[in-house]
């Protein structure tokens, strides 16, 4: 394995029972269990412009806990910030990211730790990063055990690039992301190239 793709939702962005599928094994939520079971999907290629209910999945998304989040500049920047710090302490080579308002997708070399732990790390950092700042989305909100909600969905999605041309079709794909949401490119000081 060269490297790894990974991409993660702000809470309630895609949820695991979304008719276009998801990378979520159980639906642990109640209140979502009516709009349909778990659409377990195993692809390396994205589902997201598969035709869909998308009035179910709206609807879905009105019976959450929280609030959905979507982040703003600023908190994407905080989110960044707290990326590139994770980016030093593990230490991470990343090659590509695109935090976007509703979901992050980053490039990453090969590490020691699995990628779903990887996820974990930066989902942390850009928590504590928000915190810091008083930027928390959900920070009014608590979970079941009293502490503030997540302002993430609970998994992630990783998918391993064995090839170096498989590298740079997940780059490419992950720096034309924020243009794909009408957003400009989007440009970290952790992000380094990736050289064959």
């Amino acid at each position: 394995m060269l490297g790894a793709h990974l991409n993660f939702s702000a809470y309630g962005f895609w949820l695991p029972n979304d008719p276009r599928g998801s990378c979520s094994g159980r639906l642990w939520a109640k209140d979502l269990r009516p709009f349909g079971p778990v659409r377990h999907v195993t692809t390396r290629e994205s589902v997201a412009a598969s035709p869909h209910d998308r009035a179910l999945r709206l609807a879905a998304k009105r019976h959450l806990k929280y609030p959905p989040v979507r982040f703003t500049k600023t908190q994407v920047d905080a989110i960044a910030e707290g990326f590139s710090q994770t980016a030093v302490q593990l230490p991470l080579t990343v090659f590509a990211c695109a935090i976007l308002p509703e979901h992050v997708h980053l490039v990453t070399a090969a590490h020691a730790r699995d990628p779903d732990v990887l996820i974990g790390f930066l989902k942390r950092a850009g928590t504590r990063e928000l915190t810091s700042r008083g930027l928390h989305s959900l920070a009014g909100f608590r979970d079941a055990r009293g502490r503030v909600a997540s302002p993430w969905a609970e998994e992630g999605w990783a998918v391993f690039l064995d090839t170096v041309e498989q590298m740079r079709e997940a780059i490419e794909y992950v720096e034309r992301n924020p243009e794909k949401e009408g957003l400009p490119p989007q440009q970290w000081s952790f992000v380094v190239p990736f050289i064959e």
